[in-house]
């Protein structure tokens, strides 16, 4: 008969449960396998394999008995925290790049034709959706995902599991991110903002030329146009901007 102690269970049940809760967090908040369309049961799922999985590489947890509710409570808090705080910085990064599609959309003309995102469940527009399913499938292609799991190990290496669950947001200060997020949005989109502002200083001249041309009636379709073959051009160059700001926002994990 195989028999077990109640600090044999606790030993092997501990170093599973906060990773656990961490990763769970972080796919309740990441972009692409975060979304409401991925099923409850597959995140948990996938949470529950990477606790397996990073075993080998995860320092070693604090003997803590799991029935200890004023104990438990704030290390649970804590792992809350960290994981939704990742999830959260690489939807920053997602959040710059649809930003990006927004202020050339707004150029281009095509804000007018927002319509409902079922993803996000609010008001998208053509540009800034274009970005976030183009920016999806990359995070997929240059392994995104993987990279964050891999920040997701090692962040229990730079925080580990400890009886202060806020000394993380003392640490990372969080609220910093914003900054970055319209920088780096602002950053993607300006060569394609400066090609239609140079579009717009071209038309303002042709009508005070020839002031008998309806300025209006050919502005939209030339800088639509121009829009468009600027986007065609700049779009193989978004995986640099798009890598060097997830690179950064995940530093503060590792």
């Amino acid at each position: 008969m195989i028999t077990f102690t109640e600090a044999q269970l606790l030993a092997w049940i501990t170093p599973l449960v906060w990773p656990f809760l961490r990763a769970l967090a972080l796919f309740s908040a990441l972009p692409v396998l975060g979304q409401r369309t991925v099923p409850m049961r597959v995140r948990i799922a996938l949470a529950a394999f990477i606790a397996l999985a990073a075993q080998p590489v995860l320092p070693a947890p604090p003997p803590l008995a799991l029935d200890s509710l004023p104990q438990l409570l704030p290390l649970v808090a804590q792992q809350m925290v960290i994981g939704l705080a990742l999830g959260f910085s690489v939807r920053l990064v997602f959040a710059a790049v649809e930003f990006a599609g927004e202020l050339i959309g707004l150029q281009m003309g095509l804000n007018f034709a927002g319509f409902f995102d079922p993803i996000s469940a609010g008001t998208a527009t053509p540009s800034s959706r274009f970005f976030g399913t183009t920016i999806a499938w990359l995070f997929i292609v240059i392994n995104g995902h993987l990279i964050v799991i891999a920040a997701l190990a090692q962040s229990f290496q730079a925080f580990p599991v400890g009886p202060e669950p806020f000394a993380f947001l003392r640490s990372v200060q969080p609220h910093r991110w914003g900054a970055d997020l319209f920088s780096t949005g602002l950053w993607i989109a300006l060569p394609i903002i400066t090609m239609l502002l140079f579009v717009n200083l071209v038309l303002g001249a042709v009508s005070r030329v020839a002031s008998q041309i309806n300025i209006f009636s050919i502005g939209f379709p030339i800088t639509l146009t121009v829009g468009l073959l600027g986007l065609l051009l700049t779009l193989p160059a978004l995986q640099t901007p798009f890598t060097m700001a997830l690179e950064r926002a995940l530093a503060a994990f590792r």
